[in-house]
C-alpha cells in the first residue's frame, strides 16, 4: 500500500491524505491525479482475496 501511494506521488499525484490506519481496522490513503481526481488505495486485513 505504501509503495503505491508513493509511486503514485513520484509520477505527479499530489497526495491528499498520507496512508495511515483507520478505524474499521484497514489501512488507507487518498491522493490526486494530475487531473485532479481522487483516488484510495486501502488495504483490508480482514479479505481473503485467495
Amino acid at each position: 500500500m505504501d509503495a503505491v501511494f508513493a509511486q503514485a506521488v513520484s509520477v505527479g499525484a499530489r497526495p491528499v491524505k498520507p496512508p495511515q490506519e483507520v478505524f474499521w481496522g484497514g489501512y488507507s490513503g487518498y491522493f490526486a491525479d494530475p487531473d485532479g481526481y481522487l483516488w484510495e488505495v486501502a488495504h483490508n486485513p480482514f479479505t481473503d482475496l485467495t
